[in-house]
C-alpha cells in the first residue's frame, strides 16, 4: 500500500509513468456510504450515575441492527462522524433500560507513532513485536441529551477492564494498552484522568495542512 501511493504521487507529478490500469477495484468505502438515517430518541436524559445503573455494555460488531445505531449515533453526534475501522476492532453500546448512553470504538493502534513509543521505552524491534497488544481508543460519544455526572470515566474505566478477555476471545491475544488522541483545543480529556488514564505527553499532530494540538491519553489495561 505505502509503495502504490508512492509510485502515485511520482506519476502525478511526472517524474514517472505508470501503464493505464487494467481495472478499478471496487471503492467500498464509497459503496457503502455512510450509516442510514433512523429514528432515534433524543429526549433528555438527566439523572445520576446510580439513576441509570444497571449500565449494558454491548459488544455490537456482528449485529446488524446494533451497528446501524451504533454508526448513526456516531456519523450524527460526534465531531469526527463515523469511519469504518479497519483490522482488529471492537464497538460498544452502552445502554441503560434500552436507550443508548455512550457509543465506543476501539482498533489496531497506529503503528507507527513516534510519541508513544519514546513514551513506552519501545525500540523498533520491540514495537514490531508488541503493536498487537495496543488497542486504539478510536471514536468515544456520550450523545448530547445524555446529562449523567460521572457516566464518561465510570464507562471508560468499565471498558477498560472487559476489553482484554473481548478482545482475546476474538483475535486469540490480549490487550495490555490503551491509547488515544485528546484535541486540547475542543476539550480537556477530564474523562481520560478520572478514569485513571494518563495524560502523557503533548504534541503537535499534523495530517495535510491541518495541524492542532493534541494529548496522547494512555491506560495500561489489566
Amino acid at each position: 500500500m505505502i509503495c502504490r501511493g508512492l509510485m502515485l504521487t511520482l506519476h502525478r507529478a511526472g517524474c514517472i509513468t505508470l501503464p493505464a490500469p487494467r481495472q478499478v477495484s471496487p471503492n467500498n468505502i464509497v459503496r457503502r456510504g455512510k450509516p442510514p438515517p433512523m429514528a432515534l430518541d433524543t429526549s433528555p436524559v438527566r439523572a445520576s450515575l446510580k439513576d441509570v445503573r444497571p449500565l449494558d455494555f454491548r459488544q455490537v460488531r456482528g449485529s446488524a441492527s446494533e451497528e446501524k445505531l451504533f454508526g448513526r449515533l456516531i456519523e450524527q453526534y460526534h465531531y469526527l462522524g463515523y469511519t469504518r475501522p479497519v483490522g482488529e476492532h471492537l464497538k460498544y453500546l452502552v445502554l441503560s433500560k434500552g436507550r443508548p448512553l455512550a457509543c465506543l470504538a476501539f482498533s489496531s493502534a497506529p503503528r507507527h507513532l513516534g510519541p508513544r513509543d519514546r513514551f513506552i521505552g519501545w525500540s523498533a524491534q520491540a514495537r514490531r513485536m508488541n503493536i498487537r497488544f495496543v488497542a486504539y481508543n478510536q471514536r468515544f460519544l456520550i450523545p448530547p441529551w445524555v446529562e449523567v455526572r460521572y457516566l464518561a470515566s465510570h464507562v471508560l474505566s468499565r471498558v477498560a477492564r472487559m476489553l482484554p478477555d473481548e478482545w482475546s476471545r476474538l483475535y486469540g491475544h490480549p490487550v495490555h494498552f490503551l491509547e488515544t488522541f485528546v484535541d486540547c483545543e475542543k476539550f480537556k480529556g477530564t474523562c481520560y484522568r478520572a478514569a485513571n488514564w494518563l495524560l502523557c505527553l503533548e504534541f503537535l499532530f499534523s495530517l495535510g495542512n491541518i495541524s492542532a494540538k493534541n494529548f496522547v491519553c494512555a491506560e495500561l489495561a489489566t
